[in-house]
């Protein structure tokens, strides 16, 4: 998909921007916490996710992707790595993608309150032409002509398409939107590092 793999190219700039490492439980891999979903054990021994890294107790990390949050839940790992016994509820890969995907939105949200969204066909292309657009979103559901023209205009600019016009609409407090553009800003940062977070549970490995 279009999406999946352009979202990529402006999160990975470099180790030393994104943070300290974490090792992942699953694979062993070293990786910055940008790359990860942490979670904790709570007070009764259930394994959470911590989305916001802000929860207490120790963190276990893995990578942000479908099929190492499976393998961790299956194959005890998580007990392993805690060491203690744990345990994870029967959803919890669709819980954490469930909550990627709000603060994905949330972000979105966010970003139109600080003056950095333009929403619409002609803002849009307006927006591209200062050239300081740093992602773009197109409805997931939305025309794939009037995708790929408003793509032509900014062919180095990530492009998300993982988001229907309604949840698009909802996060931006309207009734759908199919085309919107972010500035560049830290708020821009941190949602395209968390669609890729959200990309990588949504994808069927």
């Amino acid at each position: 998909m279009l999406a999946a793999r352009r979202i990529e190219m402006p999160v990975h700039t470099g180790d030393a921007e994104r943070g300290p490492l974490r090792r992942c439980i699953a694979s062993g891999a070293s990786l910055p916490i940008t790359s990860l979903v942490r979670f904790v054990a709570d007070p009764k021994g259930t394994i959470v996710p911590d989305i916001c890294n802000a929860l207490p107790g120790r963190g276990l990390w893995l990578t942000a992707d479908r099929a190492m949050i499976e393998k961790a839940a299956t194959k005890q790992m998580f007990t392993k790595a805690a060491k203690r016994n744990v345990t994870t509820g029967p959803n919890l890969v669709e819980q954490v993608e469930g909550l990627l995907k709000r603060r994905c939105l949330n972000h979105i949200g966010l970003a139109r309150r600080a003056g950095l969204v333009a929403i619409g066909a002609e803002k849009v292309k307006t927006q591209i032409a200062t050239g300081l657009t740093a992602a773009l979103f197109e409805a997931a559901n939305g025309s794939l002509p009037e995708r790929q023209k408003i793509f032509s205009l900014a062919p180095h600019v990530p492009m998300v398409d993982l988001f229907t016009s309604a949840e698009l609409g909802a996060a931006l407090g309207r009734d759908t939107a199919v085309h919107v553009a972010l500035l560049r800003g830290g708020l821009t940062r941190v949602l395209l590092e968390d669609v890729v977070r959200y990309a990588g549970l949504r994808r069927k490995n």
